[in-house]
């Protein structure tokens, strides 16, 4: 009797524990679900929230999923339409029947007509008093702005100030008292991470799409002139542009403004852009403060150090950014700077690309004084400079031809540059090389991009000066790769030519 007594009493100590057991890892789920357990560097974002007592006593369901981070913002996201008047030609086919052409004389009035051409976009309230960030593109050269907020009153816009380098303008509209978004901090992003859009996508009215960050630092993009742009795969459409990118938090992580697009008009297709708050601030910050972007100046073209460069050019890593050219009496040509130098670091931080020169360049003050270290020559040379502003906007003959077959540019037609060809291709008479005339289609000179037109300054490091300078170095070099420095509307690149 007493052996049964104890073995029941085990039995219900042992279904106690697991009773305890159980409940406790269900609180830990429990509370791991409302944000606080910590996974990285953000707190776990709850996408189920149980409606309690103090909840909204309108939703009846057990989940309310992101409603929590997008309610505050989406008053503060606008609708913005714009319309500007464009000329263009008449469609006269029908008058080019040569019966009316004879019958009128020809005489018929060539005028073009003008049109409305009307655009649709979004834009975010960054001030209760009326301020509004948006795309250059949504506002460019529009002759009426019309902003319309969520709750359906519309007010004219006034451009404050844009800057197509960046296609970020500001908007202002006479009105107080309005609800505001917050701005977060994009140097903070990483893949990954939750991201929403907010907008006007086809005109449909407000709308919030959900994904990631699927990559930050996007450039080489030839959208902007300035590229440092956040990917998402959270939908973007046409009328989105301006709108919002928000992060888990509700914060204003980018300026939403172009997608990748399939062809032939179609929408988004899971790869969308967005300008990067941390640049649209600076932006707009200048914009308000001079009603301009004020950037810092160096003078000096730059590219990519390809693998087939660092070689060239004897350079530890396929990083930096390589001079190609430089502007007489710049900040960069007063420093000593050289083609063909490699700038390595600017204040002590690494220059992965020319793109991060040009986007550290482009944030600092004309006056600040800055330092580099480049390469050249197989050794470091430190360079400091003082940053100046930047600028606004920015023959007959017989061919000679190399007879040397194996060369990575036989085929490749060059002539004399002369006075006159030089005022052709609007290049100043310091300008010294030999004119492309001609590039075989397949060769290793056309698969670098050789064209006529281009001027070859430089063989190998090796300045030419005509025809005959040319083709000695050609001829020196065998079937060796070439370094050529290539000049091309007034601007000087480097290129190598591989061998087939």
């Amino acid at each position: 009797m007493n052996a049964m007594v104890q073995v029941r009493r085990s039995a219900i100590i042992f279904s106690l524990a697991i009773v305890f057991l159980v409940g406790g890892m269900l609180g830990l789920f429990a509370w791991a679900l409302t944000g606080h357990a910590a996974f990285g560097h953000e707190k776990l974002v709850p996408v189920f929230v149980s409606r309690t007592a103090a909840g909204d006593a309108n939703h009846d369901g057990a989940s309310m999923g992101f409603a929590p981070v997008l309610k505050p913002v989406l008053p503060a996201v606008v609708s913005i339409t714009s319309s500007r008047i464009v000329k263009v030609p008449q469609n006269r086919s029908f008058f080019n029947d040569p019966f009316f052409q004879q019958f009128f004389g020809g005489r018929f009035p060539r005028a073009p007509r003008e049109e409305r051409e009307r655009g649709l976009g979004s834009g975010v309230i960054i001030s209760a008093d009326g301020y509004i960030l948006t795309n250059n593109h949504v506002i460019d050269k529009a002759t009426e702005i019309k902003v319309i907020l969520p709750d359906r009153r519309q007010f004219p816009g006034k451009v404050v100030g844009a800057d197509s380098k960046t296609d970020i303008a500001v908007v202002r509209i006479a009105a107080t008292g309005l609800p505001t978004v917050v701005l977060g901090d994009s140097s903070k992003l990483q893949v990954g991470d939750y991201a929403f859009a907010i907008g006007n996508p086809f005109g449909v009215g407000e709308t919030a799409t959900m994904g990631i960050i699927s990559a930050t630092g996007r450039n080489g993009l030839d959208i902007e002139d300035y590229e440092d742009f956040i990917q998402t795969d959270a939908s973007i459409n046409p009328g989105n542009s301006g709108g919002a990118l928000l992060n888990s938090g509700g914060e204003v992580i980018g300026i939403n403004t172009a997608i990748l697009s399939g062809g032939q008009g179609s929408g988004n297709q899971g790869i969308g852009f967005a300008i990067p708050i941390n640049m649209a601030k600076y932006v707009m910050d200048q914009i308000l403060k001079h009603g301009k972007v004020i950037r810092g100046y160096i003078g000096v073209a730059v590219q990519e150090v390809t693998p087939d460069l660092a070689k060239a050019f004897n350079v530890p890593a396929e990083k930096g950014a390589l001079v190609g050219s430089i502007e007489s009496n710049s900040p960069g040509a007063k420093a000593g700077l050289e083609r063909g130098d490699v700038i390595t670091e600017i204040d002590g931080q690494p220059v992965p690309g020319p793109n991060d020169l040009r986007l550290k360049v482009g944030s600092m003050a004309p006056g600040m004084t800055v330092h580099l270290k480049v390469w050249r020559n197989g050794e470091t040379r430190d360079v400091t400079l003082t940053l100046s502003e930047a600028p606004s906007g920015k023959g007959a003959g017989s061919n000679a031809q190399d007879q040397s077959g194996n060369s990575p540019m036989a085929g490749v037609q060059v002539d004399e540059l002369t006075n006159d060809i030089r005022q052709q291709l609007g290049l100043g008479p310091d300008v010294k090389g030999v004119v492309v005339t001609e590039v075989p289609d397949a060769s290793p000179a056309a698969e670098v991009d050789l064209q006529r037109g281009d001027v070859i300054e430089q063989v190998n490091r090796h300045q030419v000066n005509s025809v005959s300078d040319y083709q000695r170095l050609i001829r020196e070099a065998g079937a060796q790769a070439l370094v050529l420095l290539v000049n091309r509307g007034g601007n000087t690149t480097f290129v190598v030519v591989q061998p087939q």
